[in-house]
């Protein structure tokens, strides 16, 4: 018996679909509609008391929740809109023009991050981008003889977005720590169903969303800053709920918080905090450790049928270095991803890597097999 299937219920998009993209879209949990009411009934009958009553701590307190999932200590943790914003806001916290100047990144790093790093080449930073030579992994002893004495972050993404590679965070942190570098990773493709323990490995900056494995929805980012910087960082990407008092609307610079907020910007997106907040306890309620396990086979599976069926697959073989995606190479790639959707298969494809599928902790077993011979049916 597979107990987490116990939790498919929560789901209503799972009754009608299968759903194998929680790598681009987590399902909707049931209780997800009821916060948004609560956010609507909140709205209509506190007003403006509603701020005081809860909406303005919600980055915070809602990022304890995420921190519950990825090792963090309360506190350590608050919700911006978007990895975008989050990766601005610790870039910003930087002179890039002086000598210690570098970013090292992967260059299958998600383009998002990328186009911020080459934009802070006209304000004299030098961005290095490790290439992979399969378009799946990327070479550890390249990664690490990349830093050096110049370089300023790190950005690393744990899980590969285009291929489910899982790389070597703890290997990259004492690299750059040992050279006085500090490491941003993007735990997007990991946080909720590969394990991360952010303290334990000491990274510096940590950010990701909601709206894949949490199954949080869209506008809901997080990010973590190791709390012994906070006294030493001050974002110039910023906003009033940055600020020490922000309610005495004092005019010039700014004051930085003391804590986490500091690292925060304009008023938050409260309508998205509500929709997320039921991802991150279901995800922490059902626990990462036991989320991993059922991936790791199920994910395995895949591979098997996918290469049963003639198709060759562009994830890792071995389990330990691969998340919870399998990307598969099929001929037409875009077109059948598009058949697959129009019969309620829930997938996607991604150029230079094949279409992307991605059992979740309420997939069944038989899901895999009937997405291969859909895939297959298709094809021929």
């Amino acid at each position: 018996m597979d107990e987490l299937l116990a939790w498919r219920k929560e789901f209503p998009i799972l009754e009608s679909v299968v759903h194998m993209i929680s790598h681009s879209l987590g399902a909707m949990p049931r209780r997800a509609s009821a916060r948004l009411q609560e956010y609507a009934e909140t709205w209509s009958t506190r007003g403006i008391r509603a701020w005081e009553e809860g909406w303005w701590e919600m980055p915070r307190t809602l990022g304890d929740l995420v921190g519950r999932i990825i090792g963090a200590a309360p506190g350590e943790v608050v919700l911006q809109q978007n990895v975008s914003t989050c990766v601005a806001t610790v870039l910003s916290c930087f002179d890039w023009a002086g000598r210690r100047n570098k970013i090292v990144s992967e260059a299958l790093n998600f383009p998002s991050n990328l186009y911020q790093y080459h934009a802070l080449e006209k304000l004299g930073a030098r961005v290095v981008t490790v290439p992979s030579e399969d378009g799946v992994t990327v070479p550890l002893d390249r990664m690490l003889a990349a830093i050096d004495g110049e370089t300023r972050l790190v950005s690393v993404s744990h899980v590969l977005f285009k291929s489910s590679f899982i790389q070597d965070l703890a290997a990259l942190i004492r690299r750059a720590h040992e050279v006085g570098a500090l490491v941003l990773a993007d735990i997007y493709q990991s946080a909720g169903t590969v394990p991360v323990d952010v303290r334990a490995v000491g990274v510096d900056f940590a950010t990701g969303g909601s709206v894949k494995w949490l199954c949080g929805g869209p506008g809901a980012g997080y990010l973590y800053v190791r709390r012994d910087l906070w006294p030493q960082l001050e974002p110039r990407f910023t906003g009033w709920m940055a600020h020490k008092q922000p309610f005495a609307f004092d005019a010039g610079d700014i004051d930085y918080a003391g804590d986490a907020f500091r690292f925060l910007n304009g008023t938050p997106a409260i309508p998205a905090l509500y929709a997320a907040q039921s991802g991150y306890e279901i995800i922490a309620e059902v626990g990462v450790a036991r989320i991993r396990e059922k991936s790791m086979r199920q994910t395995a599976r895949l591979i098997a049928l996918a290469e049963e069926a003639g198709f060759s697959v562009r994830s890792p073989r071995n389990p330990a270095e691969r998340g919870g995606t399998v990307v598969i190479d099929v001929p037409n790639g875009a077109e059948v991803t598009q058949e697959l959707l129009r019969r309620n298969f829930l997938l996607d494809y991604r150029p230079g890597g094949g279409i992307r599928v991605a059992p979740h902790f309420y997939s069944k077993d038989e899901e895999l097999e009937l997405t291969i011979q859909e895939m297959q049916a298709i094809v021929k």
